[in-house]
């Protein structure tokens, strides 16, 4: 079935109660515009995350069309999802820049080598779900420890907006947190769902009519690590940056301490995974269950292939899960025109440099609402799962994992080796839990399917 589908009724009307299922299409000229909706749908925060962690946002948005792709062929046609790039990863990237040498090339090669390891960790965690069955998830994984380490992996970034980009411009970055929250809340619909991105244009925008009328600031600037006079904006890089060409490929490099650090995400992963899976089953009609582990798989493999080449990390995205939910199409051939399309602006490298020149008062004032969201989705599976926390089994590694990481806590294991923020949280956390569970006697509590999952918002 994977590039066969079956005409839906006439192809146009798509009478009340009916749905395009994802073996079917709307005639090509209506699928390509349905395409067209999930590459907007998903394009703010697939280059919001990569310019966050320092990776281009040009092969990051390219090699998503090649994941998804992969990520169709692996489900055999089953799962209409897209794969853009996860959130999820920031921390343990920001930590691994920290100890390799901040925004440098070889940095990052350890940074992508690091998470294609973990892509292929995933991959491994999808063959045991296909192998075991979707409970083992929530037996390793119940909703208190996925929800702590969504929550650490939020909040484990406070220090990155108050110590990097916040100082860049504290006024833009306040001005931009600001509109941001008014375009979130103010808009409705598509806008609403794309007010990350209308905040980062606007701050884009209000940093360069800044430089137009007081000219240079005099702040910390991140490009040499100290207090100097610069311009918020350079268009430099655009302008010598060419039309069409390959984005910037790079080899990635493992290291085993690197490796460490961005492991607890592939647990975030999971959780997106299963959560969205279910959700798209459910609007189906469908039991896609059994098909668990091969999501989980596919998204492994689009990791470890979009880092391969010096991509960023993959998720599926609730996002486009909206826009299957607003026009009842679930064709998957909608998602393939979507690949397409992001693989023609990965094309683009101008596009890559202009994003690339957002200033860093801008991402301060986007990443303190970005980071909070994602703190705070693990506060929802808590609550969505009723968790109990006056059982101080729940309560006690929880709480001190968290705190782990919003220090960030650095523990040193060896001369040349230490754990640190959110790697040494999500041990405590996890470990944690099932040793207390353990003592306590209590065996986990089963949860029914789907409970695990949670859905983002604008934030990717």
């Amino acid at each position: 079935m994977a590039f066969r589908w079956t005409l839906h009724g006439d192809g146009a009307a798509l009478p009340p109660g009916e749905v395009v299922r994802p073996d079917e299409r709307l005639s090509w000229p209506r699928t390509i515009g349905i395409g067209a909706q999930h590459v907007i749908a998903m394009f703010g925060a697939t280059f919001v995350f990569p310019l966050v962690m320092g990776l281009d946002p040009n092969t990051a948005v390219m090699m998503s069309g090649v994941a998804t792709i992969l990520f169709l062929l692996i489900t055999q046609g089953r799962i209409p999802s897209y794969l853009g790039t996860s959130a999820s990863f920031v921390g343990g990237v920001v930590a691994v820049r920290a100890a390799f040498g901040g925004d440098t090339p070889a940095a990052d090669q350890v940074v992508t080598g690091a998470i294609l390891v973990a892509g292929l960790v995933l991959v491994l965690c999808g063959v045991a779900i296909h192998v075991l069955g979707v409970q083992i998830i929530h037996r390793i994984f119940p909703p208190v420890v996925t929800g702590a380490v969504v929550t650490l992996i939020g909040f484990g970034l406070a220090y990155v907006v108050a110590d990097v980009y916040w100082p860049q411009d504290p006024w833009i970055a306040l001005i931009t947190m600001v509109a941001t929250f008014v375009f979130i809340v103010l808009f409705r619909g598509f806008l609403g769902r794309i007010g990350i991105l209308l905040g980062l244009v606007f701050g884009f925008v209000l940093s360069w009519l800044a430089d137009l009328v007081f000219g240079d600031i005099t702040a910390y600037n991140a490009a040499t690590a100290a207090v100097g006079t610069h311009p918020r904006v350079s268009f430099k890089g655009v302008a010598d940056a060419a039309w069409i060409g390959l984005p910037h490929f790079h080899a990635p490099s493992v290291q085993a301490s690197a490796v460490l650090l961005v492991l607890p995400a592939v647990i975030a992963l999971i959780a997106e995974n299963v959560g969205h899976v279910k959700a798209v089953g459910q609007m189906t009609g469908t039991d896609l269950d059994p098909r668990m582990g091969r999501a989980v798989l596919a998204d492994g493999v689009g990791t470890a292939v979009a880092t391969a080449v010096g991509g960023s990390p993959t998720t599926t995205y609730a996002e486009n899960i909206g826009v299957m939910a607003a026009t009842r199409v679930y064709s998957t051939a909608a998602y393939y025109v979507a690949a397409v399309i992001a693989i023609l602006f990965g094309l683009c490298p101008k596009f890559g440099a202009l994003v690339a020149a957002t200033p860093g008062g801008v991402l301060g004032g986007v990443t303190v609402i970005l980071y909070g969201m994602i703190g705070l989705l693990g506060a929802k599976i808590w609550v969505e799962n009723r968790v109990d926390f006056s059982d101080p089994v729940n309560m006690v590694p929880i709480g001190a994992g968290i705190i782990l990481a919003i220090g960030p806590v650095t523990h040193q294991i060896t001369h040349d080796f230490s754990l640190a923020g959110i790697a040494l949280g999500t041990i405590v956390v996890l470990a944690g839990y099932h040793l207390l569970r353990a003592i306590a006697g209590r065996p986990v509590k089963e949860v029914s399917g789907g409970e695990i999952g949670f859905e983002r918002d604008a934030s990717g």
